[in-house]
């Protein structure tokens, strides 16, 4: 019993010598002098030994446990007197790189909108906006869209009762920018837009861009520059584009806007179904229809519109396949951009 209170000593003396910090010195109280500590294990121990080795073990014990106290206490003394430059490098490894400050950043479907926005605000065209809670008139009626025209059905439409609706275009802004305002008009709509529609291409909410242009003796030709000059600005310049006719009640003539893919430069890939193109928009003149509703002259004004997915365009210009990667929420996806 005497030979292990000399080592308890001695090992607990060896600790407080490499003791750096008071949570050090804290530990090694616990370890040999708590209630569960080596000292005082053997002094709650004294009464299972014999009447001759009880003094002699009790009195070495408490001279061990005033020893212990004492050393804790001048570590503790040392530690304190410490200047605070040494206090500061005190269990601190100055050689250890700093942490990085993590920053966040804006989402890749804002940059692209913003990307967007910014070509054709160099082309001189304004941006407009509108609620996304809108009204059927707005949203069907005004764009030469009945309530019996099949038209409708291309559109899975979120209802919030017979006349009122979550937009599925941006288009009703520009039929509301057309009721306050006199051409020439040039402007953009970006914006949320809701259908009833999910998988690995489609979102319930998406993003639009959709343009305007109206003035006097506005042609199909200006359309093809604009959208041309965009398509280019947007990927490069090297990008071809071609025009097919299509339909959509809101235009006449109307047209689907294609560009050479992106992922094999023409020559035919998985992405483009070997045809080595890729639809980007719909565009077209506006409908008489349309300007009628508005009030405007049809024999004097004329114009075109055009309506993009910001979605579509990111996963085209950053290689992503599934658009539901946007919307996920994973840091390690969205710090790529």
């Amino acid at each position: 019993m005497e030979e292990q209170l000399r080592n308890i000593e001695k090992e607990a003396l060896s600790s407080l010598e490499k003791a750096s910090n008071p949570s050090d010195i804290d530990a090694i109280r616990v370890k040999f002098l708590g209630r569960k500590g080596a000292v005082t294990n053997i002094l709650k121990g004294l009464g299972k030994l014999s009447p001759e080795e009880r003094p002699k073990v009790g009195k070495l014990a408490n001279k061990v446990k005033k020893t212990l106290e004492q050393a804790i206490s001048a570590k503790k003394k040392e530690l304190e007197e410490k200047s605070p430059e040494d206090r500061l490098i005190t269990g601190f490894d100055p050689t250890l790189p700093g942490r990085k400050r993590v920053y966040g950043s804006k989402h890749p479907i804002t940059q692209v909108m913003n990307e967007i926005a910014s070509v054709f605000i160099r082309m001189g065209f304004t941006i407009e906006e509108g609620p996304e809670i809108e009204l059927d008139y707005y949203n069907f009626e005004a764009l030469n869209i009945p309530p019996d025209h099949p038209a409708r059905d291309m559109q899975d439409t979120f209802y919030i009762d017979d006349k009122v609706l979550l937009r599925t275009h941006t288009s009703p802004i520009q039929v509301r920018t057309m009721e306050k305002r006199q051409p020439p008009l040039r402007i953009i709509a970006p914006g949320k837009v809701y259908r009833c529609d999910s998988d690995v291409t489609h979102t319930p909410m998406f993003h639009q861009v959709e343009g305007l242009m109206v003035d006097t003796d506005v042609s199909f030709a200006d359309l093809k520059g604009v959208l041309t000059l965009f398509v280019h600005e947007i990927f490069d310049s090297e990008t071809s584009v071609r025009f097919r006719p299509s339909f959509f009640p809101f235009t006449e003539p109307s047209a689907e806007v294609d560009i050479q893919c992106v992922m094999c430069r023409g020559k035919g890939c998985r992405v483009c179904s070997q045809t080595g193109w890729l639809e980007v928009l719909g565009a077209g003149m506006v409908h008489p229809e349309v300007f009628r509703h508005v009030g405007y002259d049809t024999e004097k004004y004329s114009g075109f519109a055009f309506g993009l997915g910001v979605e579509r365009i990111a996963m085209l210009k950053y290689g992503i396949d599934d658009i539901r990667l946007f919307y996920d929420n994973d840091i390690g996806f969205l710090s790529q951009f």
